[in-house]
């Protein structure tokens, strides 16, 4: 026998209640939001015991949630020894104390805002990522402050000597300036690494080489696509915001042009806008890029709401001018009937697999279309001393012909505007 029973050092997963309010207002089904917003505490760890649903025509300005439904739920609370209660919309910061008061402590309230939040702040590995997931935490934390300091406020009602400093009051200005001054210092932190990351971005641009963006809902398998593509090792796992980091990869096309794909966060419904601000830098990648592939799970019923969320999201961040391409993934997970339907809907749409790698060559050719739409046919005679323009020719053109002649390389290319520019001083007439 064992002189010491073994115990399990596992964490014991927090036992979940999801509330959510039907208001009629939105085009995702109550339901839906919070089938959703369950694969959101689940990515986070915790184990759902109950949904709990209200229909309102608005919110309850004091708890959010009707007086019946507060009783009810402390009740569930109890009952099922649930340790957080999550709230599928953003609560104010009173409607969060006065729901925290209901049910007591220890168990927590939480909105899907700091969900979101805390699955970002486990799944950000860069310095980066970091610090754009600690700005948006504390932009939701800081006026949400309170309570902290309830027992010295306590200590001035009661009167006498040194009551009237207001020591609880004083401590919280204190902390809410500390919070204040790090969300400076991380934005200040940000703004530096935005310059860095604009300087490697124009490098890109000057180079000519064309950028290609993947974006997407979130678990739509966009790492798993630029893993097939470029071979790139991104981490990737069945979960909600596996990947928070973008990743950029050079790709050469079979006409031998080269061009970069980089994998960009995962977009969700009601994605907090404190996160859009906080990620505006890696969102850039987005904004400077010349083609956008919408990567989309051709298998979840709830497709098209996808596609409105992430097509909102690029509207917000200015990138919804730039071409773009949807490529609907994990296509091997439909039938006859059902991929025969989703051509039907998206018949511009390029179908793969990610996966199994159906549809690659289809996609390739299709981004190569896309890169060379706006280019023209010219003939150049680059003399040999001028290496890095040949360098050029075959790294950033479509090279149709190619001979070395005695005064150079002559070549056949199809250019974009800027190196067709680059080009012009050498271009020959292609009879001669």
């Amino acid at each position: 026998m064992a002189r010491f029973e073994p115990y399990s050092t596992a964490p014991v997963p927090e036992r979940a209640i999801l509330v959510g309010v039907d208001l009629g207002r939105s085009e995702w089904s109550c339901e839906e939001s919070l089938a959703e917003l369950a694969r959101l505490a689940e990515t986070d760890g915790a184990e759902v015991v109950l949904t709990m649903t209200q229909r309102l025509d608005a919110p309850v300005p004091k708890t959010f949630i009707g007086k019946g439904k507060v009783e009810e739920l402390c009740s569930y609370v109890r009952n099922l020894s649930a340790d957080v209660v999550i709230f599928d919309d953003e609560l104010t910061p009173s409607q969060q104390a006065n729901l925290e008061r209901a049910v007591g402590e220890p168990v927590k309230i939480i909105d899907r805002t700091a969900l979101i939040l805390d699955i970002f702040g486990v799944h950000a590995k860069t310095h980066e990522g970091r610090l754009q997931v600690q700005l948006a935490q504390l932009q939701y934390v800081l006026p949400r402050l309170r309570g902290m300091w309830s027992h010295l406020v306590g200590e001035q009602t009661r009167g006498g000597i040194g009551s009237r400093f207001g020591q609880g009051e004083s401590q919280l200005e204190v902390d809410r300036r500390l919070v204040r001054a790090r969300i400076s210092t991380l934005r200040r932190e940000l703004e530096r690494l935005e310059r860095r990351r604009g300087v490697q971005s124009k490098a890109r641009w000057d180079s000519g080489v064309y950028r290609v963006a993947l974006v997407g809902y979130t678990n739509a398998g966009k790492s798993t696509l630029l893993n097939r593509l470029t071979g790139a090792g991104v981490y990737v796992r069945d979960e909600l915001f596996a990947t928070l980091d973008p990743t950029t990869r050079a790709l050469e096309l079979e006409e031998g042009r080269k061009i970069t794909i980089t994998d960009t966060v995962g977009f969700i419904q009601k994605l907090p806008t404190m996160l859009v601000e906080s990620f505006k830098s890696t969102l850039a990648e987005v904004r400077a890029a010349d083609l956008v592939l919408l990567v989309v799970d051709a298998s979840d019923p709830h497709r098209e709401l996808e596609i409105a969320a992430v097509r909102s999201v690029l509207e917000e961040i200015g990138a919804d001018q730039i071409r773009c391409v949807e490529v609907l993934n994990k296509c091997d997970l439909l039938d006859a009937d059902d991929l025969r339907e989703v051509r039907t809907v998206h018949p511009d749409a390029q179908f793969v697999s990610a996966l199994s790698g159906e549809g690659m060559r289809g996609l390739l050719y299709r981004v190569a279309q896309e890169a060379s739409a706006d280019s023209v046919s010219m003939t150049v005679l680059v003399p040999y001393e001028k290496g890095l323009l040949m360098k050029m020719v075959h790294e950033r053109c479509q090279v149709m012909r190619e001979s070395y002649v005695q005064d150079g390389l002559l070549a056949t290319v199809r250019a974009d505007a800027r190196m067709a520019s680059t080009l012009a001083p050498y271009a020959v007439d292609e009879a001669s």
